[in-house]
């Protein structure tokens, strides 16, 4: 298969599925369709027993692509409500997967690091649920994995303030599973992957089945709700001021409108 925004390649038991939209990683309809597919093609192939999920360049994923209205030809609604019909399938992938977080992890960026089991990353990388700093409800089926994953008064720490934390802090946090030098994050994910693979594949699969049990279905009726609510704040000014200052690199300036 040929992919415009991904690579994906294979190391024995194990697939690495490499995102590029650079020169920021900015995800939008048509990349996050061609990571569903992918994920969809891996979780149908018997020889992938996990998978690791990159990118390229010095950022992981910078979040959701605004400025194009998420696809081309699309409105923002229209492709907000596309963009999240392909996220939500990302937690259907049966088998383990690390996530190899080399660089910036920033609002839906963060979201997609949140879908695999595990996340191998640097000091140097950053994360941050910037949703309220642009003006919207966080989504990506965060306001499930996020305090799943740190526990809840964590994750109100970071959604309401935006902040951006390095890979220390987030490993402290318990974001981040191995912290290593930025050179040898794809790397050390690929053999903890490896790793994983050398267990019973239906064994390995069904225990991640029991321990996500119903994550899923959960994060999808969460996402439901951050779907309406996202879609109704880009209606506002406030939205509007959020996303020209992210542009200008400055604080926003909101006013509740």
């Amino acid at each position: 298969m040929s992919y415009n925004y991904l690579a994906v390649t294979s190391y024995d038991h194990v697939a690495l599925v490499t995102f590029s939209h650079p020169p920021h990683n900015f995800m939008n309809v048509e990349a996050l369709a061609e990571v569903q597919h992918a994920f969809e093609m891996l979780n149908a192939d018997d020889n992938c027993r996990a998978l690791v999920l990159a990118s390229e360049g010095k950022v992981f994923c910078a979040g959701a692509d605004f400025v194009t209205g998420l696809g081309e030809g699309l409105n923002l609604e229209q492709g907000l409500k596309i963009f999240y019909q392909h996220a939500m399938t990302l937690f259907d992938f049966e088998k383990p997967m690390i996530a190899a977080v080399q660089g910036a992890a920033v609002g839906a960026g963060f979201g997609l690091s949140l879908v695999a089991d595990f996340r191998v990353s640097c000091a140097e990388a950053t994360f941050s649920a910037n949703f309220t700093r642009l003006g919207i409800h966080p989504g990506f089926g965060m306001s499930v994995t996020l305090p799943r994953l740190i526990g809840v008064n964590a994750a109100e720490w970071l959604f309401y303030t935006g902040r951006r934390i390095n890979g220390v802090e987030a490993q402290k946090l318990g974001l981040v599973n191995q912290l290593v030098e930025r050179e040898n994050v794809v790397s050390e994910a690929i053999s903890l992957a490896q790793e994983i693979a050398q267990g019973a594949p239906g064994a390995v699969m069904e225990t991640k089945a029991t321990m996500r049990a119903d994550l899923a279905a959960d994060v999808r009726r969460a996402n439901q709700r951050e779907q309406d609510l996202q879609i109704a704040q880009m209606k506002t000014s406030d939205f509007r001021e959020g996303v020209l200052a992210s542009r200008e690199k400055r604080a926003p300036n909101f006013t509740g409108r």
